[in-house]
């Protein structure tokens, strides 16, 4: 340990002794996390059952049981004091909402946790092996985001199919209200007849409402758990129907009309914008492929950029105007229908 601080300058010296530190520190958290797991296996399945049942929040102003039982799992899945402090911080929720829509049975703070210990993890090894301080902490970096883009990415895929199975969805429960049926019948009916994520989202609907709570509750969770404004139009439908009355069927039928149209529209200025948006990843993708090529043919023309002070403040200067470029033009063709 003596030796490889000796050899490496005083920044990559204290950082590998702070990553080393955290490191320890985290997987002393591990072990303890793995023996109090494997003591409590089964107290931790009943939680995570009670957490799947209790799903959104509660709008009842009387206490159900269901709103004990997600209190109680709340209160001992906070029970360990780093993860409690980390579900402190702000972006936590919206965090929790992302894995939620999603659909990955994750906690958010504990997400985080171990997100950032993979990436200490990354930096000790990296350093360990004598790389760059600059290379380490950018794989570090690179460790601890890219997860979050991916889930990012899963949540607006999975979203942007929930939309598109809303029509679907309507003129199924306008059908089954028609023939008879009621409205938890005709929730159990998507539930039972169409896949995942409506399938999904809509049977967890169905089973809050079977254990006592109301269903407009359920509902109002389910708006606030996916967060798309088509869905809320809908709950706010079937809850005005259910307090003065009316064809529901009628009212569901208009509405899938409505977000069919937005569907063709969207599609049609998405078609509309498809050369502005392909002309933006052109030219942000152009100067890096030119570099390259430079870098490749005359590499001593390119150093210049690695080696001298100016040179590595033009690349960066030039990196943040190309991300801004994209940026700008994304805003531009983003029309919002």
């Amino acid at each position: 340990m003596l030796m490889l601080l000796a050899e490496t300058n005083d920044w990559t010296g204290y950082a590998f002794i702070v990553v080393l530190l955290v490191g320890s520190i985290l997987l002393t958290y591990g072990v303890y996390q793995v023996v109090v797991d494997t003591r409590s296996g089964d107290r931790k399945r009943i939680v995570d059952r009670m957490k799947g049942i209790a799903g959104g929040p509660v709008r009842s102003k009387e206490p159900s049981t269901i709103a004990l039982l997600r209190d109680t799992a709340a209160e001992l899945d906070a029970a360990t004091g780093l993860q409690a402090l980390i579900g402190k911080l702000s972006f936590i929720p919206r965090l929790q909402v992302t894995l939620d829509q999603a659909n990955l049975p994750w906690s958010a703070a504990r997400t985080i946790l171990n997100l950032f210990a993979g990436a200490s993890i990354a930096l000790a090894g990296l350093l360990l092996i004598k790389s760059s301080l600059l290379t380490s902490i950018g794989c570090a970096a690179a460790a601890f985001f890219l997860p979050l883009v991916w889930i990012s990415m899963r949540r607006k895929r999975r979203m942007n199919k929930l939309t598109e199975q809303l029509p679907d969805v309507f003129s199924m429960m306008s059908q089954a209200l028609r023939a008879g049926h009621s409205l938890a019948s005709a929730i159990q009916l998507i539930h039972e007849q169409l896949p995942d994520p409506i399938g999904t989202e809509f049977g967890r609907v169905f089973h809050e409402q079977n254990l006592g709570i109301k269903i407009e509750d359920a509902m109002l969770a389910m708006a606030d758990r996916v967060d798309q404004l088509d869905v809320r139009f809908f709950v706010t439908a079937v809850l005005i129907q259910r307090q003065t009355g009316g064809d529901l069927a009628e009212v569901l039928d208009n509405i899938s009309s409505v977000i069919r149209q937005r569907i063709e529209l969207f599609a049609m200025v998405r078609g509309l914008t498809a050369e502005g948006r392909l002309s933006g990843w052109v030219l942000f993708a152009l100067p890096f492929i030119v570099f390259l090529a430079v870098n490749l043919l005359n590499p001593d023309y390119a150093a210049q950029l690695f080696n001298d002070p100016r040179g590595k403040i033009l690349l960066a200067v030039a990196i943040g105007m190309q991300l801004m470029g994209l940026a700008m033009i994304r805003w531009i063709v983003n029309i919002k229908v």
